[in-house]
């Protein structure tokens, strides 16, 4: 079983010397250390254009601020249609990420497969009042995270952005979407280990894309993860789902 992310141009090669300098901070971080000071990364410089190394690189650092304040209701009332194609995020997402998808109608997702990207289970999603919650829509970079990290600072229709961006939102399994709940990923990694790169990728491209920031333990975890894969893409665009294939 292999994970990829969305099929993409060749990816361009971090330089050894970004990736000594990577490795180095990470062993020299040890348990509680912060990788670097608070501000930009001095080995930016060596990050190869367009990776999530380099944008991690530029974001701000520094800790949350309070919960206070933060509602569900701040981010939009349930799922919008943004694309303006008749179908709200929650059915355009499902129909992303599932396969041997069924519909009724236009747009709504009663039947599919999922190969879940956070275990590699198979899960089987049905359409009902009992049985929808098996496949749930994860927001990447929670909303209660995002509300304690800047975007108490969006305006209204930026944070209904946010909350309906294709780059932020991937159909996954109930119980794994529900053992993440709000954290980022100094708390919480995918199981799957061959998914995390492209998962953090994925939330440091949604927090540089709204100035948000990250925690200086945040930040360290998405670089220990991205010494595993320095030249690993930002995701621009739409975005795609994290592919479960099966050799």
């Amino acid at each position: 079983m292999k994970f990829r992310a969305e099929r993409r141009r060749r990816r361009p090669r971090a330089t050894a010397a970004f990736v000594a300098v990577l490795l180095a901070l990470v062993v020299a971080g040890g348990a509680g250390a912060s990788l670097w000071p608070l501000g930009p990364d001095p080995s930016v410089a060596d990050a190869a254009p367009g990776t999530a190394a380099e944008l991690l690189a530029s974001l701000e650092v520094k800790e949350r601020a309070p919960k206070t304040g933060y509602a569900r209701d701040e981010f939009g009332s349930g799922w919008l249609d943004p694309d303006r194609n008749g179908c709200d995020t929650r059915n355009d997402t499902l129909a992303r990420d599932l396969r041997d998808v069924v519909r009724s109608g236009p747009c709504t997702v009663v039947t599919g497969t999922l190969h879940d990207p956070y275990t590699g289970e198979r899960i089987d999603f049905l359409r009902g009042q009992d049985t929808s919650a098996r496949v749930q829509i994860d927001h990447v970079v929670p909303l209660s995270d995002a509300w304690q990290k800047g975007a108490q600072q969006l305006d209204p229709n930026q944070r209904r952005a946010f909350a309906n961006d294709p780059r932020n939102v991937l159909a996954v399994w109930g119980p794994a979407n529900a053992q993440k709940s709000d954290g980022d990923a100094a708390t919480w990694l995918p199981k799957e280990k061959s998914v995390r790169c492209a998962y953090v990728a994925r939330q440091v491209s949604v927090k540089a894309a709204y100035g948000l920031w990250v925690t200086p333990a945040e930040r360290d975890a998405i670089a220990r993860v991205l010494t595993r894969c320095p030249d690993e893409p930002a995701v621009t665009g739409a975005g795609a789902p994290l592919v479960v294939e099966r050799g």
